[in-house]
């Protein structure tokens, strides 16, 4: 073990002391490697993220229940209410907060609760009102910012958030009492598709980085081997040759790990306060998990040696050279075509998933999509061996491709392997995002084209409700609203025991609101419907059992269980029309006693709920934003929301936005790391390219040989991958019980990953044109 030992101390020591070229190439190593070990920690990083803000997202939270006398007025209460809103497309989060003593519970991130017409802002919200284009919003929220939140109180740098205080906030207005902050938010566990989904994603994004590192430490492979040769002819033997490779290997490995973990702290203070759709995280919680990231520590180093050893194994290092230039032996392709053949029965073979029922072993799942990808990432080499091995002929730019890939056709095959294997993975990432797409995303029975913002409230006062209709018709950009003021209304009497008091809905509009909910035909100020379900002849018997033409109802509920309270009887007039429902604008069903509000006084009405349904002229700008302006003077805590058609599941859009993140890390890493590869590769033939150039080869000639040997291997590889990648992904489908829904969706997708390698390989033509200068042909 100690001879090993120094062996490797030996090549370490040559990786640092060849000269300016083994500095080159130790440098090359090393950003290969800490690019992908950057990469690896970010990986590493994301459990920490999750977790760091769901902490903090539990931690405002207020705790209802904080003690036993959370729901008393004590010296550390407050009263609260949730105050969201939403402002061109981005979600604003809010608490409306007043103290009832004198040392009032505080949310975290805050010094004190912002007192009556304060607010406290996160840095994000801060600045947009501070823009010209949040203009609108301050009209919104019309409070004076006094503090910005810390950190330990948003979710993440980019949120929207606020704490504004009230004076006039109560218990009778819908506000909550708590004593405390640091309740817990209610998580679903994620669907079982999507587990799936999220295992396969890791795989796909990170087993081209763990390809390229592992390429990456072979870079240099051709100079070594000529050192090496020179360490053979003074007394080394085979054994020793090789464990000095491997500790040159090794040195640039661990410089990488440097290199990754700066790249890395660099990184995460750069991205730290960027978004990337609906994912942002703080610089501080990318923080590695411990296990992962002492995994990544040992694990690079110790693949750097296996990677040396084993390739070593087919070099024969001689005093006197290097065993190279023979023709190679021919490659093996059963071991190759079991592994994807693997990978592809576990999945099969694995219980199935649905959206419904329980997942499969997600060990299984991570195990079947490793075996297929890493099958195809080997079988690559064989694949354009065989193609290129019977290529004659053609101009002189082919020849010299050709001639390369015949005689070292497993380097140019590892440099794309790391985008093969990318391009077969998204393929089947996108098949199975696609196959399970109708179980997130639904159409739902709304009608965006009669309203396209719904608002709802809670008013104790039916005047107030009224109000609010004629607000709203009175806004900006509002053409049409269909507003009703409802309550409940029971039939008078005595009920004991088991009995259940006959009980429907009173629906007060105007006839064009009417009209909007049921077919009520003719209609003027003063008539009154009775209007039953279109498909429900059960539930219309029951509104029969209230709703009974010239005989009272009771408006007031409150008297059915208090009978300090005086029933507010109302006749429903004998004129009465019984018609039949229509789905309102948000595909709702609306039936009981319908009338214009001439026949009954909505300000008597002791309570009521208040719904607006509002059309805006979509020629307006910000028109919906208006509408929210409008919805906040009246009551910060109304509920405003979209009318669409389509809707779409959280945690499917969540995994979505990973997946587009992940992919654009994925992506970037890979093109600069074919970059770096090409460069190194270049490099190494510098003596023959200036000796080609020389004898009087064209540099055009060359370049294009550069270029047939980069496409060569890249057009191969993307048949491959959309071969993997297409088996791969009916595994995936046929596992969560979904069929192929689009069998041409690999074009795209093999289109971006074959103009990705051809745009790195169009970079690398300066370097290319650099190292055909005469002065390659100097020796140090």
């Amino acid at each position: 073990m100690s001879r090993r030992v120094r062996e490797l101390a030996l090549g370490a020591k040559f990786a640092f002391t060849g000269g300016r070229e083994g500095w080159i190439r130790t440098l090359l190593t090393a950003l290969g490697v800490g690019l992908g070990v950057a990469l690896l920690f970010a990986a590493a990083s994301i459990p920490h993220v999750n977790q760091a803000s769901s902490a903090r997202g539990d931690a405002r939270v207020p705790a209802a229940s904080g003690s036993k006398k959370a729901f008393e007025r004590t010296d550390s209460s407050v009263l609260f209410d949730m105050v969201g809103t939403e402002y061109r497309g981005e979600s604003i989060g809010g608490l409306l907060l007043r103290p009832e003593g004198e040392h009032p519970a505080v949310p975290p991130g805050l010094g004190a609760v912002p007192g009556p017409g304060e607010m406290a802002a996160s840095p994000a919200l801060r600045d947009l009102l501070d823009s010209p284009s949040g203009e609108l919003l301050r009209e919104r929220l019309p409070y004076k910012v006094t503090a910005s939140i810390g950190d330990a109180g948003l979710l993440d740098p980019t949120e929207l958030f606020f704490y504004a205080g009230s004076s006039t906030l109560s218990q009778t207005s819908g506000a909550t009492r708590t004593d405390a902050f640091g309740g817990e938010v209610v998580k679903l566990p994620l669907n079982p598709v999507l587990v799936a989904l999220t295992v396969v994603a890791c795989v796909v994004l990170l087993l081209p980085v763990i390809i390229f590192i592992a390429t990456a430490v072979r870079f240099g492979g051709e100079r070594r081997d000529k050192r090496l040769a020179a360490l053979r002819l003074v007394g080394a033997d085979s054994g020793m040759t090789r464990w000095i490779a491997a500790g040159e290997a090794l040195a640039g490995s661990a410089l990488g790990l440097l290199a990754g973990t700066a790249l890395f702290l660099f990184g995460r203070e750069l991205i730290g306060g960027v978004r990337f759709w609906s994912f942002a995280a703080f610089p501080a919680d990318f923080t590695p998990a411990p296990a992962l990231a002492a995994l990544v520590l040992l694990a690079v180093p110790l693949a750097a040696v296996v990677v040396t050893l084993f390739t070593m194994r087919s070099v024969a290092v001689e005093p006197l050279g290097v065993v190279r230039a023979t023709k190679p032996r021919r490659r093996r392709v059963w071991w190759r075509l079991l592994l994807p053949a693997a990978g592809v029965a576990v999945l099969a073979l694995s219980p199935k998933a649905g959206v419904d029922q329980g997942v499969t072993d997600p060990n299984l799942v991570a195990v079947g999509a490793i075996l297929t990808l890493t099958g195809i990432a080997t079988l690559l080499p064989w694949l354009v061996e065989a193609a290129v091995a019977r290529l004659r002929g053609g101009p002189v730019a082919w020849q010299l491709a050709v001639r390369r890939l015949q005689l070292g056709g497993g380097t140019a095959s590892r440099a794309v392997a790391g985008i093969t294997v990318a391009v077969a993975g998204a393929i089947s990432l996108q098949m199975m995002t696609t196959g399970i797409h109708a179980d997130f995303v639904r159409t739902t029975d709304q009608d965006p084209s009669r309203a396209q913002v719904d608002v709802t409230a809670n008013f104790p006062s039916g005047e107030r409700a009224q109000r609010m209709i004629h607000d709203f018709r009175a806004t900006k950009g509002v053409e049409a609203v269909i507003g009703t003021v409802e309550t409940y209304a029971t039939r008078p009497g005595v009920y004991t025991g088991d009995q259940i008091r006959p009980t429907t809905s009173l629906t007060v509009g105007d006839c064009a609101t009417l009209a909007e909910l049921a077919r009520v035909g003719s209609c003027r100020d003063g008539d009154t419907f009775v209007v039953h379900p279109a498909d429900d002849k059960r539930l219309g018997a029951w509104v029969d059992k209230t709703a009974r033409p010239g005989e009272a109802v009771n408006l007031d509920t409150t008297s059915d269980y208090d009978s300090s309270v005086k029933p507010l009887l109302w006749t429903l007039p004998a004129s009465a029309r019984q018609v039949l429902s229509r789905p309102d604008p948000m595909g709702e069903h609306r039936y009981g006693i319908f009338a214009t509000p001439g026949a009954v006084d909505v300000t008597k009405l002791p309570s009521a709920e208040t719904k607006a349904m509002i059309k805006v002229d979509r020629a307006v700008p910000d028109a919906a934003e208006y509408v929210r302006n409008t919805a906040a003077a009246i009551d910060p805590a109304m509920h405003v929301r979209t009318i669409d058609n389509v809707e779409r599941d959280k945690q499917y859009a969540s995994v979505q936005s990973g997946l587009r993140t992940g992919a654009i890390a994925t992506m970037l890493l890979i093109a600069l790391s074919l970059l770096v590869s090409q460069i190194e590769q270049l490099r190494e033939r510098r003596r023959l390219l200036s000796v080609l150039v020389a004898f009087g080869t064209r540099r055009s000639s060359l370049a294009l040989s550069v270029l047939w040997q980069t496409a060569v291997p890249v057009v191969l590889g993307v048949v491959l991958a959309v071969a993997g990648g297409t088996a791969l992904g009916v595994a995936l489908l046929g596992m969560v019980g979904k069929e192929v829904t689009d069998w041409w969706l690999f074009l795209p997708l093999a289109g971006t990953g074959t103009v990705a390698v051809l745009v790195v390989t169009l970079l690398s033509l300066p370097p290319l044109w650099r190292l055909m200068r005469p002065d390659g042909l100097r020796t140090e």
